[in-house]
Order: C-alpha cells, then structure tokens, then sequence
C-alpha cells in the first residue's frame, strides 16, 4: 500500500536515494519566489522529480494537508511513494563480511518513539553505519514520520527487521563481529575506553526499559556514557549518537562536513 511521505529533507531524498518507488509528487500551489533559501529546495525537488520522469502536481495546501494530516510539516511538498522496503539477516550478515574491520552495525531492542527512532537514524547515516537491525515488533518501524524525523537519511539506509534479535545477534557474532549494549550497570566499559577500531555492533534500548534482558545476555559487554549532571540517563538517540562518533573516531574515520 502506498503512503504520502512529507517534508522537504524527506522528499528530497526519496528522490535522490531512488530506492523506492515514487508514484508522484505534490507541490503546494504558491506563489513564486526568490530562489533562493527553502524555495531554492522546491526547485530542487521540482528538478530531480522530472529528471525521473515522475508525476509533478500542484495541488492546494489544503489538499496537502488532508493527505498528510500533519498540519504545515509537510513544507509544501510530499509524494507518494512504495512502502519502505527492509533487508534481512542474512543480507546484513554478507554486508558485513563485506565492509570487514569497517563494519558497523546499529541495533535497536524495541525504540517506540518515532522522533527519537528518527533523529538516531540520522546520525547512523552520518556515521556510515553499515546496517541498522531491529526487532519486527513492539518497535516503531520506518513510517513516513520517522523518515521525516530523520531528514529523509532513512533513505540511504540497510535497515533489517529480525524476529528474534538475541539469534541476529549471534549471527553477527559468528561474523566476527564484537556487540555492546548501551547502558549503566556495574561493570559497563567507559565507552571511550573501550576498542571500538574493529567490526562492531552497538545495541540501543527502549526509551523507558532499556536493553532487555535476552538481548543483554547475547552480547560480549556494555559500554556507559559518563554522566555528571543530576538526570539518571541519556536520550536514546543521543547515546547512541555518541557511540557512533566514538567508533569513528578510532577508526581514524572522521572527516568535517556540514
């Protein structure tokens, strides 16, 4: 069944990405403006969608929002695309074995808040995270508000559904993959002072429980993020962010962009 992707960052990708089908694209009908700033990235849309050949209409901002219902965070533009298509185990397990010392993988044990589920996304994009693993149920999964969360990054991402994740674990592990959990408890590494230069996975909790405790059993170690202030614990994706950015950095990975 198709859905209405929306926002610019998200559209934008869609196209660029061309991974999954676009039916069409839908502009608010607005008046011209300075191309430049946002409308410079309307122009840019309106130019990759008719290199593709794909269906442009304008339409009235109102008939934007009936199909989106998300209010004005559709920015005057969405399309109608294919449903997010996932790769499986096996598939991420030769991806891996391909990328070798590189590999790195982001596994997620039942996040549920898609904002959250987004924004960690995107800094698995931008760390070049090799695969993203993650449970096919009690999980938010790739929905037209998560790719909007993500800035469209979702796009240009392996993402793996696994109905047992302690086993997709373990198949990582044969691979030759070492796995962390991310979370406190006695014994938990520093995360800086952990190796993190070889093929790795780390695994990210739900926002309110944490890694469970099947998941837990499975991995090789945990890693902690020192705190100093008077919060018990970090954001899901800001932990995870951070993790990611450390890998890099051993792996002598990090370039500067914006």
């Amino acid at each position: 069944m198709a859905e209405w992707l929306y926002g610019r960052h998200a559209v934008e990708e869609a196209l660029r990405a061309g991974r999954r089908k676009v039916y069409r694209v839908l502009m608010a009908e607005v008046a011209k403006g300075p191309k430049v700033g946002p409308e410079n990235r309307l122009q840019q849309i309106e130019a990759e969608a008719r290199r593709r050949k794909i269906v442009l209409e304008r339409a009235p901002i109102a008939r934007l929002d009936t199909l989106t219902r998300v209010g004005n965070h559709h920015q005057g533009v969405i399309a109608e695309v294919a449903p997010f298509e996932y790769s499986n185990v096996a598939e991420v397990v030769a991806m891996c074995k391909a990328a070798g010392s590189m590999a790195l993988v982001l596994i997620l044990d039942s996040l549920q808040d898609p904002q959250n589920f987004g924004t960690l996304l995107r800094s698995a994009e931008a760390a070049g995270v090799t695969a993203v693993v993650m449970l096919d149920r009690r999980q938010v999964e790739v929905t037209p508000a998560v790719v909007n969360a993500s800035a469209g990054a979702v796009e240009h991402l392996t993402v793996c559904l696994a109905n047992n994740l302690p086993r997709a674990i373990e198949s990582l592990q044969e691979a030759g993959m070492w796995v962390y959990a991310l979370q406190k408890e006695e014994g938990a590494l520093v995360y800086t002072d952990a190796d993190l230069s070889g093929p790795l996975g780390f695994v990210v909790g739900s926002e309110g429980k944490g890694v469970g405790r099947l998941v837990r059993e499975r991995c090789d170690g945990a890693l902690q993020i020192p705190m100093v202030g008077r919060i018990g614990s970090l954001n899901a994706a800001v932990a995870g962010s951070i993790t990611l950015y450390e890998a890099l950095r051993q792996r002598g990975a990090l370039t500067f962009g914006t």
